[in-house]
């Protein structure tokens, strides 16, 4: 799955702008300028989607863009999260069990879902792959 989420930039009476994503409601915020706009989008869906991820919510997958509206892809450790939490839901499993299976503890698994903990790559990776789940990295041409 490609977590690349579109989101619609208004323009305020202000001049600043307003940013919503149609699939993550809980992921609005307001930025100055157009040039924030990168930047304040992958956080504030990254805090949303933490927020789905601490509450025990499933993750809402990207629905295709509509006119006007841009998208933001989700960094590549954040994306593989994501997938680990997905696949650790799709198996309802906890996190326990999962730590058992991988000689891992409870703690050390919720951090391989967590948004702001800097795993590594290679342990999510492989959590992924005991759930039968494959990591594909894929570089593109910038648009």
């Amino acid at each position: 799955m490609k977590f690349e989420y579109p989101f619609a930039l208004m323009e305020q009476s202000d001049g600043s702008y307003l940013i919503t994503f149609p699939d993550v409601p809980e992921a609005v915020t307001d930025i100055e300028t157009k040039d924030e706009t990168l930047s304040e989008t992958i956080d504030c869906l990254i805090a949303a989607l933490g927020g789905y991820i601490n509450e025990g919510r499933d993750i809402p997958n990207p629905s295709i863009p509509e006119a006007g509206q841009e998208t933001v892809i989700v960094p590549p450790l954040v994306s593989a999260k994501l997938a680990l939490y997905k696949a650790i839901c799709e198996e309802k499993i906890t996190y326990t069990t999962l730590g058992e299976m991988l000689g891992l503890n409870k703690d050390a698994i919720g951090r391989l879902v967590d948004l702001d903990h800097r795993s590594h790559i290679e342990q999510v990776n492989a959590a992924l792959t005991f759930l039968g789940k494959r990591l594909v990295v894929e570089v593109q041409d910038a648009a």
